[in-house]
């Protein structure tokens, strides 16, 4: 070591290579954590009455990693969010349902509310569009009541997650098994309970995305309190 440093000493121009390389390492390592998504398509599902944080704040999350966001919704035009107790702010929809492809997209979120979820879990098309992620073992982040989706396409079975508390009977009814904690993943599947748990939300959310289909890793099952 003290050769070394002699060395890089008695010549400046080691000096400059080797601050240059650390330098061009420390670009490299920051430019690939910001473009971490890159290239990839995620597919926020949802309708009127989404709670506005939970759709707004994982899409800046995730459109600040790199990813290309579109919001799917039954209806074209905007929908309009719900924050806490009253109406919301509108959201530009992206694309139609009846027009979106699952094989188009890499990743699925699906916001929750209690009226967006219920409304959508009466669109067959809707249904089948969140199942085809699991049937393709694409990565899937849902909070909230956004797991409702989840009951109605009967992925759950087998599965570890969390949820708005007042729907623990109904998972477990559809053969899951709920705890009360901040975030829960399960192979690809990253559920939370509410607006409170967002930020530990979108970095699971992240992490899942980045890795891409479950099957190409080791399953495993994680949870923060």
């Amino acid at each position: 070591m003290h050769d070394l440093v002699h060395g890089m000493i008695s010549n400046p121009t080691h000096v400059t290579l080797a601050i240059g390389l650390a330098v061009s390492s420390t670009k490299g390592s920051q430019g690939q954590s910001e473009a971490s998504l890159k290239g990839k398509r995620v597919a926020i599902l949802a309708t009127d009455g989404f709670e506005q944080a939970e759709l707004t704040e994982p899409r800046k999350a995730l459109d600040n990693a790199g990813a290309k966001t579109v919001v799917i919704a039954p209806k074209p035009g905007s929908i309009r969010g719900w924050r806490f107790k009253e109406w919301g702010d509108e959201v530009t929809v992206d694309l139609m349902l009846d027009k979106a492809k699952p094989e188009e997209f890499d990743a699925l979120v699906l916001p929750g509310g209690v009226i967006n979820p219920d409304r959508l879990r009466m669109e067959p098309k809707a249904v089948a569009f969140v199942k085809s992620f699991f049937e393709s073992d694409k990565p899937v982040a849902a909070i909230c009541h956004g797991p409702i989706m989840l009951i109605e396409a009967n992925v759950l079975r087998g599965r570890h997650v969390t949820s708005w508390p007042s729907l623990q009977t109904d998972v477990r009814n559809a053969g899951a098994t709920w705890t009360d904690e901040q975030v829960v993943v399960d192979r690809g599947l990253v559920t939370s309970r509410k607006p409170d748990d967002i930020p530990a939300f979108n970095r699971k959310m992240i992490e899942e995305f980045v890795e891409g289909a479950p099957a190409s890793r080791t399953a495993r099952s994680t949870v923060e309190t």
